[in-house]
């Protein structure tokens, strides 16, 4: 422009004569100048209509990048959700597998258990209100019970049927300790009632309790206040569902429907903003960390079992947690899931050495069985050695009780094995117990009788015979056995008391007796040659009468010299017997003959009725032993094999029966006669 200036302040002229030229240069120039902003507008038009149209395709695309975003997030939902229906699934077997275990621990234990320990533990678990708690214990009391049951009154049949009864007379006596287990058993099923009872009504209240949350969920979907505002309302919501217990199991399935139709309906209606929904992913992320922190510090917890059950508590929280940021996610799982692993290492490698101590434990128990079945095969013959046996089984079971459980497979076996011994080496316990305390009062039997017979000669003034008599009665008492102790002073008083009557007697007697044992053997001589002499008729009663009273004269006539009483006796004893061949008289008719006269002896003294009522009681004991012997001599015989030698033995019992069988009939004869006598 400044060259232009100069130009025309040099040359005017010259800019004159072009100033009419420029002017319509201008003119021209102006009208192209119109013309072409008229194109530059239309131009600016046009790019403004492009501009719209691409803004208008970037909103659309915009809108759905939105939709994607909301798709995505709905799966990422919807995958959130499977992940925590498969942690679930987790939790629920890894529960299950826990609570298996200690219900076969329960279980084993309770096997063990005596069926009183067995009833004072259902006493004390039925007390309890908490129903769900203990069924599976009240379940596994009952079951080991009735086993006793059942095994007990097997036994009881097995004795009976082992005895000669028959099946079908068979009628089972009730344990002492059912009526008591039934009457607990009954406390728990009234407790169980209420129980059930009170969940149901409970459940019909949680059934109205999510029927409402459905509702509330409705009127927020169709709610107009802002995103922050519903949004809070829903986790309430959903936490108030979650919180909410179990519903009568006919309505779960629709429940659970509908509330899922309603969630998805409430995400497709609330547009939750990026920053709402990062602030969320941030406080989960935020919980999620806790957690972490609070499952690391179960690594120090010195209890496994006690760590591993509230892993599964932080495992449920986790779940219930919501998702975290995207690119956090695995991060955050993998701190919780190694500090998981870590637990559940320590948790196997606790069972793996709970594995190995049950098996050392096997071997211990196994060793214990060993010596409990070679105990069985000493089968002691005195009261002392069983003690000792029974000591030692004690001992062993004590042991037993103090080994921990042997594995889950060997474990009802060993004990069944154990508890066998033990049942075999008691039921051979009771057996001798009871052999000894029949044999003692066999004995006390046997003593009884030996009293009785010693009472009778106490005031007998046969001084000899009934010397020899009590001598022999007192050898015999010391061959018996013991006993039983509540009787053992008290019949020795008894029996010494007798004999100690005779011999005070015998002793008195003596004293003075022995000036007239001279004349006392004349008078004896003089009998004997009478008898000898004296002529018998046929009358056979009149002849033994006769014979009665030679004998009867013998008996009162008192001692001899101790040089000639063999010589005098036997020549009597001669005189007689030639006499009872020459008369044809027996030994035993003579002898019952001898008996009623030394009983009619008796008659006249004050003590008489005394007398005969010893000898009855006397003569009945050793009736009742004899008839006892014969029944048990007489059912022996069946026992006998076919051989030689038992066919010997055999006869020897039936000539011992025949003999007893005499016995009883004469002694019968005896106990007739003395009640006749006693009653006139």
């Amino acid at each position: 422009m400044e060259n232009k200036k100069t130009i025309d302040q040099n040359s005017g002229e010259t800019v004159a004569r072009e100033e009419n030229t420029e002017q319509g240069i201008e003119n021209k120039e102006q009208g192209i100048e119109n013309k072409e902003e008229k194109e530059d507008v239309k131009k600016k038009e046009k790019k403004e209509d492009v501009k719209k149209k691409e803004k208008k395709e970037d909103v659309k695309k915009e809108e759905k990048k939105e939709d994607v975003k909301k798709e995505e997030k709905k799966e990422d939902v919807k995958k959130e959700e499977k992940k925590e229906d498969v942690k679930k699934e987790e939790k629920k077997e890894d529960v299950k597998e826990e609570e298996k275990k200690e219900k076969e621990e329960e279980e084993e234990a309770f096997e063990e258990y005596t069926p009183e320990e067995l009833i004072s533990r259902l006493e004390e678990l039925v007390q309890e209100e908490d129903i769900h708690t203990i069924k599976t214990k009240l379940a596994l009391i009952k079951v080991a019970f009735l086993k006793i049951l059942k095994e007990e009154k097997q036994a009881s049949m097995d004795k009976f049927l082992e005895e000669g009864g028959v099946k079908e007379d068979y009628k089972p006596e009730e344990n002492i300790l059912e009526p008591r287990f039934n009457k607990a058993f009954e406390i728990y099923r009234k407790n169980k009632a209420r129980y059930n009872e009170r969940q149901e009504k409970l459940k019909l209240e949680n059934l109205d309790k999510k029927k409402e949350i459905l509702e509330k969920l409705k009127e927020l979907i169709s709610s107009e206040e802002t995103l922050k505002k519903t949004y809070d309302e829903f986790r309430v919501l959903q936490a108030e569902w979650k919180e909410i217990g179990m519903v009568p199991s006919g309505e779960v399935s629709n429940l659970w429907q509908n509330y899922h139709f309603l969630v998805e309906k409430f995400f497709d209606k609330v547009k939750i903003s990026r920053e709402l929904r990062d602030l969320d992913l941030k406080k989960n992320l935020e919980l999620k960390v806790k957690l972490c922190e609070k499952a690391e510090e179960l690594l120090l917890e010195t209890s496994i079992i006690k760590s591993f059950k509230q892993l599964q508590e932080y495992h449920k929280e986790w779940k219930e947690m919501g998702p975290v940021p995207q690119e956090q996610s695995d991060e955050i799982w993998e701190r919780f899931k190694t500090a998981t692993d870590k637990i559940n290492e320590r948790r196997r490698e606790h069972y793996g050495q709970l594995q190995e101590d049950q098996e050392k434990n096997l071997l211990d128990k196994t060793g214990l069985c060993e010596q409990a079945e070679e105990l069985l095969t000493i089968i002691p013959d005195a009261m002392k050695g069983w003690q000792e046996q029974t000591n030692k089984m004690n001992e062993l079971f004590k042991v037993w009780r103090s080994i921990g459980r042997a594995p889950k497979k060997s474990n009802t076996e060993i004990w069944g094995r154990f508890k066998s011994s033990m049942n075999s080496f008691f039921a051979n316990r009771k057996e001798f117990l009871d052999s000894i305390k029949q044999e003692q009062l066999n004995n006390y039997n046997m003593k009884v009788d030996l009293c009785v017979e010693a009472e009778i000669l106490k005031d007998s003034t046969d001084w000899k015979q009934t010397t020899q008599q009590l001598i022999r009665l007192q050898q015999d008492w010391k061959k018996i056995g013991p006993v039983p102790r509540k009787h053992s002073d008290k019949i020795w008083k008894r029996f010494r008391a007798a004999c100690d009557n005779f011999f005070n007697n015998k002793s008195s007697h003596f004293s003075g007796i022995h000036d007239n044992e001279n004349e006392n053997l004349a008078k004896k001589q003089e009998l004997i040659a009478k008898l000898k002499t004296h002529k018998f008729e046929n009358d056979k009663s009149k002849n033994l009468d006769i014979l009665k009273n030679f004998q009867r004269e013998w008996l009162e006539i008192g001692y001899v010299p101790m040089k000639d009483k063999e010589t005098v006796q036997k020549e009597f004893r001669e005189a007689i017997d030639a006499n009872l061949d020459k008369l044809k008289i027996s030994s035993a008719e003579l002898s019952s003959a001898s008996y009623q006269t030394r009983m009619e002896a008796v008659k006249g003294s004050p003590d008489a009725e005394r007398v005969y009522r010893k000898e009855i009681s006397f003569l009945s004991a050793k009736i009742n032993k004899l008839r006892d012997d014969v029944n048990l001599w007489e059912n022996n015989l069946g026992f006998f094999a076919n051989s030689k030698k038992a066919d010997i033995l055999k006869q020897e019992f039936e000539q011992k029966i025949d003999k007893a069988k005499q016995d009883l009939a004469a002694m019968e004869v005896k106990v007739k006669y003395l009640r006749r006598m006693s009653a006139e």
